[in-house]
């Protein structure tokens, strides 16, 4: 290696680290303000407990709440739920387009759900695996890994297009890879801007009792997916369980036939 090749991985090296530090002080900022200062507390539950409730209607009326600053609260919200995976976007689309007309609620859902995007994009590809499955699951994670296996580079594409398969892990799993960030933005874009232009269409259109069953229908489909996801995360720890007893008793028949064996030898 040249003396100029050592010195560009010194430097890549170098602000890995700063990245890795940057991020790492944004997360336990995050942790530290939401335990420690009372209203960050108070306003990130009524955030949690808003989408749990699966009721558009109550992020509409959350995000109008803060009039001129409405566009950037949505904004915020949307990262956050992308950085939080198991919280629903469709809800902030749906409330976008209500409040904001539907072309201009899809804009503003797009970028948001892109800027949400590069930043579990990049906490994946700074942090790594470990820290990717503690922001979502192994499970989850083992699931998207196989679907990038099998669709190869058109994954980030091709999954954008698939509503059963959580955006928000995809982006994490897609830092992980030696995908380029542009490659990822760009396909990012382009698969997520059919379903953000329908749902806000849909949203925007819907009143009354045709939006209560669209409203169903969307909470029907989360609760499915979540339940796929747990059912995944039991089936794992089984195994792991049944591999754990499987080990002991091997290892208790090694330790019987040695036994055995050794007071066969005095005999």
């Amino acid at each position: 290696m040249t003396e100029e090749n050592t010195k560009i991985t010194g430097k890549s090296r170098r602000s890995r680290w700063i990245q890795r530090i940057v991020v790492i002080a944004l997360i336990a900022g995050a942790f530290a303000s939401y335990y420690l200062i009372p209203s960050v507390h108070s306003g990130l539950n009524r955030v949690f407990h808003m989408f749990a409730t699966g009721d558009f209607h109550q992020v509409e009326a959350f995000v109008q709440s803060y009039g001129k600053y409405a566009m950037a609260i949505s904004f915020l919200l949307m990262i956050l739920q992308s950085v939080a995976a198991p919280l629903p976007a469709f809800l902030i689309t749906f409330a976008n387009a209500s409040l904001f007309g539907w072309w201009q609620g899809a804009i503003l859902s797009w970028t948001s759900a892109m800027a949400g995007a590069a930043v579990c994009f990049w906490i994946g590809r700074v942090l790594g695996r470990d820290a990717v499955i503690k922001l979502t699951s192994k499970a989850g994670l083992e699931q998207v890994d196989r679907f990038f296996d099998k669709h190869g580079a058109m994954s980030i594409l091709i999954a954008r297009l698939l509503p059963f398969i959580s955006f928000d892990i995809v982006s994490y799993a897609a830092g992980l890879t030696s995908m380029s960030f542009w490659s990822f933005f760009i396909a990012t874009g382009i698969g997520q801007l059919p379903a953000t232009i329908v749902y806000s269409y849909v949203g925007g259109m819907l009143t009354g009792g045709s939006r209560k069953l669209v409203m169903g229908l969307m909470i029907l489909f989360a609760l499915s997916a979540l339940v796929v996801l747990m059912k995944q995360i039991y089936n794992e720890r089984q195994g792991k369980g049944i591999r754990r007893s499987l080990g002991k008793k091997g290892g208790e028949g090694a330790s019987g036939s040695g036994t055995e064996s050794g007071e066969n030898e005095v005999e």
